[in-house]
């Protein structure tokens, strides 16, 4: 049963190419269905997190990161009576624009694009299942309904916005141009991705060794929970293996699903949005409480200065930019080393821009070696 504010897959606002329903799946279950099947899906399981893919078997991928958001997001939208189907599709979606090496790939494409229409990963991730993709006889891209599509741009400048507006009036851009929101699933989606970032990015650095558990006591929310955990289980933190971690990590989780539930509960007993569009006409209403809030920014400031402003994360980050922005420099002074139907396209710059976006990380690695003759992460790719 669906609350009155859910997306309903039977009322969809459709896609932007007219299909036949089909009988055994929702609209929405064929979205994620799509999602799953596609190339740029595939190619998220060799795309870096925060760890190169190269740098270990056990730390987070695109594509790991991705399953996790999915989780997250179904769990909490089961307890709203939300879209779980939709939910799974946005969060299985939202990171296929991403470039090969992070963020540290996507700043160095926006700096290659920055005088050619720039390049944002979330209007990427549009882009990939709007156009990039090419698996259907009649259409290009995975033709999603406007709910999956509008979930999966979860950020967008005005000046892109205008111009989605000006090819599809009304569309995916215009509450960029509005102030308006997003459905409940997409808000819910976004805070998914930011509970799965904080929860794993602190198991993967202790993992990597460039966090210890020690330098995480002087951020409070992870300190009570660590020490609720030693307090219900005396003499875990003697055991070997990783235990401990594996329980505040979890507790860390459950804590934020619980309050993200009963935060947006009250907000949706006061603003009592009698549908989907009205949730969209309202503020955002999914939402963590005031005080698990500041908490999270604590621990998210923390994270940005110990772990990604680490000099041995961003040795690996500059090696990464070097990389994208030579690649990027060669394709675009000859085409004909890309693939014929990029090299087809008229906007060299931006196609460029797609063929890189769409490489994994160890395949930008070998293609700027073949390239350039350089072994920036020395040699075995």
């Amino acid at each position: 049963m669906l609350a009155a504010w859910a997306c309903d897959p039977s009322r969809s606002r459709g896609r932007r190419h007219r299909e036949a329903s089909a009988s055994d799946r929702s609209e929405h279950q064929r979205d994620r269905d799509r999602i799953v099947h596609s190339t740029a899906f595939r190619r998220l399981v060799y795309k870096t997190q925060v760890f190169l893919n190269h740098e270990g078997d056990l730390f987070r991928t695109r594509l790991t990161h991705s399953l996790e958001v999915a989780q997250l997001g179904r769990s909490v939208a089961r307890r709203l009576s939300l879209g779980e189907d939709l939910v799974e599709a946005m969060a299985l979606a939202h990171d296929l624009g991403h470039t090969p090496f992070g963020h540290a790939g996507q700043d160095a494409l926006q700096q290659c694009m920055s005088e050619h229409g720039g390049f944002e990963h979330n209007l990427q991730s549009l882009r990939v299942v709007d156009q990039l993709e090419k698996r259907y006889p009649d259409f290009d891209g995975l033709n999603l309904t406007f709910e999956a599509r509008e979930g999966i741009l979860k950020h967008c400048s005005r000046r892109h916005a205008a111009r989605l507006e000006a090819i599809e009036p009304g569309g995916v851009g215009r509450r960029f141009l509005d102030g308006t929101q997003p459905s409940l699933e997409a808000q819910i989606v976004n805070l998914a991705d930011g509970m799965a970032y904080n929860a794993h990015d602190i198991d993967d650095g202790l993992r990597s060794g460039l966090l210890r558990l020690e330098m995480l006591d002087e951020v409070p929310l992870y300190r009570r929970l660590h020490s609720d955990v030693l307090r219900d289980h005396p003499g875990l933190d003697r055991q070997p293996g990783r235990r401990v971690i594996f329980e505040v990590q979890r507790r860390l989780l459950s804590l934020q699903v619980n309050d993200l539930v009963d935060t947006t509960e009250a907000a949706l007993r006061d603003a009592a949005p009698g549908s989907a569009d009205a949730v969209r006409r309202s503020p955002p209403l999914a939402r963590f409480s005031d005080a698990l809030r500041e908490e999270n920014r604590e621990l998210e400031t923390f994270l940005f200065r110990a772990l990604y402003r680490h000099p041995q994360v961003e040795d690996s980050t500059a090696k990464a930019r070097k990389v994208v922005a030579e690649l990027f420099e060669a394709y675009r002074s000859a085409p004909d080393e890309m693939p014929e139907d990029f090299r087809q396209e008229e906007d060299r710059h931006r196609a460029v821009a797609d063929y890189i976006a769409g490489m994994t990380d160890r395949f930008a690695i070998r293609e700027h070696h073949r390239l350039t003759g350089s072994s920036l992460f020395g040699q075995g790719f």
